[in-house]
């Protein structure tokens, strides 16, 4: 503490009112930096404060030099936009939001700013420093506000910081009412808040508060202005609640209109800048402001680390659009998960159908290969193929196993809203094994009628062409390529990424469909009537709106399928895509182009030994991260994660079979 205090004294000396704003600017942030000490504990640093409050109040003629640097601070540097702007984007695009934290991570900042903005971040940068500013108790803060005491007041005899902070709500107020006016907001706002108009008064609202604060009609006691005063604030206050209501109330309404990044934007911000408001109120109405203000400095820190963080943006803004997707997916998954005999018996026959019209998308894979054309261009044949084929099984109702986890996962995580009660634990085990049922049913469906039909094929095409399908060299490389032995398990595990991707492509696919009200164009637009006749456009319309997730999720599916091993060739890396279904076609295909002499190949059994691996890694990748997104939207926390995880294995444990048959 000694060591301490010798510097302490060394930071006192240099303190000059009189010297220009950079210098006087690096002496703040010395300061705190000399208060910050080693960071070895916030209560290191509230020790520092205590140190530094006595050696000011020690000397007269420092504590009036600190008081003259003050006064001098608070004139030359404007704390008003620091109180209603840091923090808050001065934008309302993502992108260019984006871009402006990137730039403040790239490039330094300077201490000669008259922004107080620059300055606070470069003065508090950090969450510790809101961690000892919390721990500051009401003695340490009195003493504090005694020391930077302004004895100036202005014409109307308010002290000069009330004004800086009613102004600070001021411009807070008016970014409010600029959110609510705004057309994305305005627009989608319910209509019973749209009739209450709390947008139109709020500034009326604020200009009575600010009038009953700042100006003191005659023949009024002090009893009578301090009951005008309190009338005004809460009823500000409750309009301020009003808005903000009104703001949440876009929420309700997204099933219908969809949802983008720049209103979920909006929608914070708004949010924040009402809790920001609220934060100033306390300061101003508050009768010991000391603790109000040290809280709200304290936030002010916090936020700051927020807006500085190019992660926090991406999170905030992200994770109500992976609200949205995974409940647009949740949709589609019910409809994957059996839970009775005649259901699951119907997903064996639809994954049957799957398998059989797989065997012909193999065909057509091994006819592509054929063409020897470059890899880019047999990438997209083969892409433009799978898409067509899995649209295909979409339009004819049938499954293909690898398709359902990705959309289940949401299903099932949207049953986690009431996980805190036992029952619904319960539940949710039951449904695991629903889902784990119908996935074992969609998968043995695929697989069993996969091989059997693609041998039929392999001879079909012997007898018209009278020679095997394939040759003796590409048949021995199909069951390399598929061997246990390789890399099969790396591309089985990266294929499970590529069903996820496409599950999230469907999920935005359909929220821009619907944010942008393509079916409603579609039925409606005159000019698409003209062409489809009104009975057809809204025919196509319905057709589109039902169909259009399915569509993306396919489509992006196939050409990723197609495409990526062709762009990862081209740049090294070696990567290929294992789909259990699939692979389990070209085994067949190789082994009925090779003959019985196959069955003493040892080639033959570790590709067939993969085959379980490539449908489990395929499935559990897919289903992981679909699964972790709808816990993130749902906010799931990690002790009911624990209970779920708890009571699976212990169903696991008492009733095995409930996850292979129905009951």
């Amino acid at each position: 503490m000694a060591a301490a205090s010798r510097d302490l004294q060394g930071l006192l000396a240099g303190l000059d009112p009189t010297a220009d704003v950079a210098q006087r600017h690096i002496w703040l942030i010395n300061l705190f930096d000399w208060l910050r000490g080693d960071r070895a504990s916030p209560q290191a640093a509230m020790g520092r404060v205590s140190l530094l409050l006595d050696a000011v109040e020690a000397r007269p003629e420092l504590r009036e030099r600190l008081r003259a640097w003050w006064r001098v601070f608070t004139q030359t540097v404007d704390l008003t936009t620091l109180l209603a702007d840091y923090g808050f984007a001065p934008r309302t695009a993502f992108a260019s939001e984006f871009s402006e934290r990137l730039r403040r991570k790239i490039l330094p900042g300077t201490p000669e700013t008259t922004d107080a903005s620059d300055l606070f971040r470069m003065v508090l940068p950090g969450v510790f420093d809101a961690g000892w500013i919390a721990l500051l108790d009401e003695t340490q803060l009195a003493r504090i506000g005694a020391l930077l005491a302004d004895a100036t007041v202005d014409a109307d005899g308010a002290p000069r910081w009330r004004h800086t902070l009613m102004d600070a709500v001021t411009y807070c107020g008016s970014q409010v009412v600029a959110a609510g006016f705004s057309p994305e907001l305005r627009l989608r706002i319910s209509a019973e808040h749209h009739q209450s108009r709390p947008f139109h008064g709020l500034m009326a609202d604020l200009d009575e508060l600010r009038e009953q604060m700042f100006e003191q009609p005659p023949g009024q006691g002090p009893e009578q202005r301090e009951a005008a005063l309190q009338a005004a604030f809460v009823a500000f206050r409750d309009r301020l609640d009003a808005c903000r209501a009104s703001a949440s109330s876009v929420y309700t309404h997204l099933e219908d209109n969809g949802i983008s990044v720049g209103l979920v934007f909006r929608l914070r911000q708004l949010r924040e800048r009402v809790l920001r408001i609220r934060e100033l109120l306390d300061c101003l109405m508050s009768p010991v402001p000391g603790p109000s203000v040290a809280r709200l400095i304290g936030k002010l820190v916090l936020a700051g680390g927020e807006r500085n963080s190019i992660r926090a943006l991406i999170a905030s803004n992200s994770s109500m659009l992976a609200a949205k997707v995974t409940e647009r997916s949740a949709e589609t998954g019910e409809h994957y998960i059996t839970r009775d005999r005649r259901s699951y018996l119907q997903m064996v026959k639809k994954a049957a159908g799957g398998g059989a019209l797989t065997a012909v998308t193999v065909l057509l894979k091994f006819g592509i290969y054929a063409l020897a054309l470059s890899a880019f261009w047999t990438g997209l044949a083969s892409g433009l193929m799978y898409a067509a084929s899995f649209v295909a099984i979409q339009l004819l109702h049938l499954t293909l196993a690898t398709k359902q986890p990705a959309m289940t996962a949401p299903a099932l995580a949207a049953r986690l809203r009431d996980i805190k009660a036992d029952a619904a634990v319960d539940d949710f085990v039951d449904e695991v094994a629903n889902l784990v049922r119908s996935q074992v049913a969609a998968v043995l469906g695929n697989v069993g009628v996969v091989v059997p039909a693609m041998v039929g094929l392999a001879f079909l095409v012997q007898q018209a062409l009278g020679r095997p399908l394939l040759d003796a060299a590409h048949a021995a490389a199909t069951l390399d390529s598929l061997s246990l032995l390789g890399p099969t398990v790396l591309f089985a595990a990266f294929t499970g990424i590529l069903l996820f991707s496409a599950s999230i492509i469907a999920g935005w696919t359909e929220n821009a469909f619907v944010l942008h009200r393509l079916d409603s164009a579609m039925r409606y637009n005159p000019r698409i009537g003209a062409v489809l006749g009104a009975a057809r456009a809204r025919r196509w319309a319905t057709f589109m709106r039902t169909h259009i997730s399915g569509f993306a999720s396919n489509i992006s599916l196939g050409l990723m399928l197609g495409l990526l091993p062709a762009f990862a060739g081209f740049f090294g890396l070696g990567l290929d895509v294992r789909h259990v279904t699939l692979s389990a076609g070209q085994i067949a295909a190789a082994a009925a182009s090779t003959g019985m002499a196959v069955l003493h190949q040892p080639a033959l059994w570790w590709a067939v030994a993969a085959i379980p691996l490539i449908g489990a890694l395929n499935v559990s990748v897919s289903f992981y991260f679909a699964f972790r997104l709808a816990l993130r939207a749902h906010s799931v926390s990690l002790g009911d994660r624990a209970r779920i995880r708890s009571a699976i294995w212990a169903r696991w444990r008492s009733r095995p079979v409930s996850f292979f048959l129905p009951a």
